[in-house]
C-alpha cells in the first residue's frame, strides 16, 4: 500500500476502532460481548503456548543434561584419582610392612652369624666394568661401606661390594659368571668353590675339590670365608645342591645349587662391615622341617 492521504485516514480509523473496543471491554469487564473473542484468543494462544512448551522442554532438559552429566564427569574423575591415590597409598603401605619384615629376618640372621651388617635397599640394577650381573644399593662410604665387603640377605650370601661412593655402592652379585667364593658343605670340612653361572641367579656351580667326597642333592652349602673376612665372611648360607654332575676320573666333582637369596627380586640387603670373632659354622642355615 502507497502512503497517500487515504491510506493514513484508514489507518486512524483502524486505530479509533480499536481503542473503542478496548474501553468498552474494559468497562464492561466480565459482560463484555467481547468476551467469547477473547476465549477464543486465549485459547488459540494458550494452545500455541503448549505447543511451543513441548517442543522447547525436551530441549532444555537436554542442555541441563548436557550441563549436569559435564559436572558428573568432572566428579567421577575426582573420585577415579582419589580411589587412585588411595590404592598407591595401599600398596605403599604394603611394602613398607614387607621391607620391615625383611628388615627383622634379615636382622635376625645377622645376629646368628654374629657379623655387623649396615642395611641398605636396591635401587637399581647395572652392570660394572668386568662384571654383567651387579646392583647398586643405597649405601657408601659414608655407612661405612667399602670395597670388597660381603653382601648378604635375610636368607644368604648375595655377593660382594666393588665400588663404593659416598651414598651408593655396586655389588657384584654371586650368580656373576667372573664371581667366585670358597664355600664348605653343610656338616664337614669338605670345602670347594662356587662360580655364578649367570641364566639370573637360578643356580651356582659348586666344584667340590675332594672327589671321594659324598655329593648329593638336598646337600646345604655356606661360604668357607677368605682371610680376614674378606671379600667373603664364614658360615654365610649358598644354597642347595640340585644335580650332580658324573665326573668320572676327574679331581674334582661339580653340582649345581640353588641359591638362598632370590638375587633376581633383591629389595633389602646387608653389608657386612664386622665380620664374626669366629666362624657360626652352620648356625645360621634355616632350620630343616622336622628339626628344632
Amino acid at each position: 500500500m502507497r502512503d497517500t492521504r487515504r491510506a493514513r485516514l484508514i489507518l486512524g480509523l483502524l486505530l479509533t476502532a480499536a481503542l473503542v473496543v478496548l474501553t468498552i471491554d474494559h468497562r464492561t469487564g466480565v459482560s463484555s460481548p467481547l468476551g467469547p473473542a477473547r476465549g477464543v484468543g486465549a485459547s488459540l494462544f494458550g494452545t500455541a503456548e503448549q505447543v511451543v512448551t513441548g517442543i522447547t522442554r525436551p530441549v532444555g532438559e537436554f542442555v541441563s543434561a548436557v550441563a549436569n552429566s559435564t559436572s558428573a564427569q568432572g566428579r567421577i574423575e575426582e573420585l577415579e584419582g582419589q580411589n587412585a591415590r588411595l590404592r598407591a597409598d595401599l600398596a605403599a603401605s604394603a611394602l613398607d610392612k614387607a621391607r620391615s619384615a625383611e628388615l627383622r629376618r634379615l636382622i635376625g640372621t645377622s645376629q646368628r652369624g654374629g657379623f655387623t651388617v649396615v642395611t641398605a635397599s636396591v635401587i637399581a640394577r647395572r652392570g660394572h666394568p668386568g662384571f654383567e650381573d651387579a646392583v647398586e644399593i643405597d649405601a657408601g662410604t659414608d655407612d661405612g661401606v667399602r670395597p670388597e665387603m660381603t653382601v648378604v640377605n635375610a636368607d644368604g650370601l648375595v655377593g660382594r661390594v666393588v665400588q663404593a661412593t659416598a651414598r651408593t655402592s655396586t655389588v657384584v652379585l654371586l650368580s656373576d659368571p667372573a664371581s667366585s667364593a670358597g664355600a664348605r658343605l653343610e656338616g664337614g670340612n669338605e670345602i670347594g668353590v662356587i662360580n655364578g653361572v649367570g641364566e639370573y641367579g637360578r643356580l651356582v656351580r659348586f666344584r667340590l675339590l675332594d672327589s671321594t667326597a659324598q655329593l648329593t642333592p638336598g646337600t646345604r652349602i655356606v661360604s668357607f670365608g677368605s682371610q680376614r673376612g674378606v671379600p667373603y665372611v664364614p658360615g654365610v648360607p649358598i644354597g642347595v645342591i640340585e644335580q650332580v654332575e658324573a665326573t668320572p676320573g676327574e679331581l674334582t666333582r661339580i653340582a649345581y645349587a640353588r641359591p638362598f637369596a632370590n638375587l633376581s627380586g633383591l629389595d633389602v640387603v646387608g653389608v657386612v662391615v664386622a665380620a664374626p670373632k669366629r666362624d657360626p659354622r652352620d648356625a645360621v642355615l634355616p632350620i630343616r622341617d622336622g628339626q628344632r
